[in-house]
């Protein structure tokens, strides 16, 4: 039963785009975080195997955009989400039930109410933003070390790539100490969201590790 405000799913008849991605069921569904609270998955999603996915990062990162690359090839005008939206796509006959979540300060505490049954997370981080990646790595640490997330690999998208003076992906890892990371799979890839470069890689390492599980 669909929840108050909740739009009909809609079914998506259109093939894959370039990542070799199919859209299953459409439902954009940002609302406040208080719906969210405490549904089951099951509530968004069909009668498959899926591999559930968080989208997060800081806010203007990218986040929702790079959701909607990967449906549909082609740039989404956005505006900043409040409480999340779902998606659900296919890669080589892999599903993935992608949550992109807000990323707001006021948004961050309620991070962790999505993370049951997590079996990626895509960290969006805009390789602008020299100031507040000292945040993203903080947040990214506090994430690895929650329970529900113990078992969790970590995809680390350098946004913004086409940007004059943007960090490398080889300078966020360092910034994020992401050598440090022993004790979850980690990617990190460089790309460019408006464009699309780079996404298919990241989520061809997504698949890849699906089939290990």
């Amino acid at each position: 039963m669909p929840l108050p405000c909740d739009p009909p799913p809609v079914a998506i008849l259109s093939g894959s785009n370039s990542c070799g991605t199919s859209p299953v069921l459409r439902q954009s569904m940002s609302r406040s975080h208080a719906l969210l609270t405490g549904l089951p998955v099951s509530l968004y999603s069909i009668a498959l195997k899926e591999h559930k996915v968080i989208i997060v990062g800081l806010d203007n990162a990218g986040k929702t955009t790079i959701l909607y690359q990967f449906l549909m090839n082609e740039v989404v005008h956005t505006s900043p989400t409040i409480g999340s939206n779902v998606e659900e796509i296919v890669v080589k006959n892999t599903h993935f039930l992608m949550w992109d979540i807000g990323g707001q300060e006021s948004l961050r505490s309620s991070w962790n109410t999505y993370y049951s049954n997590t079996e990626f997370i895509i960290l969006v981080v805009d390789s602008t933003d020299r100031e507040r990646l000292v945040i993203s790595k903080e947040e990214l640490h506090k994430m690895l070390a929650h329970e529900d997330l113990r078992k969790a690999a970590v995809l680390i998208f350098a946004n913004k790539q086409d940007m004059k003076d943007c960090m490398s992906a080889a300078e966020i890892s360092k910034y994020l100490t992401l050598s440090s990371i022993k004790d979850h799979p980690w990617h990190i890839q460089s790309c460019c969201a408006l464009t699309g470069e780079g996404l298919c890689q990241g989520l061809e390492w997504m698949t890849s590790r699906a089939g290990l599980r």
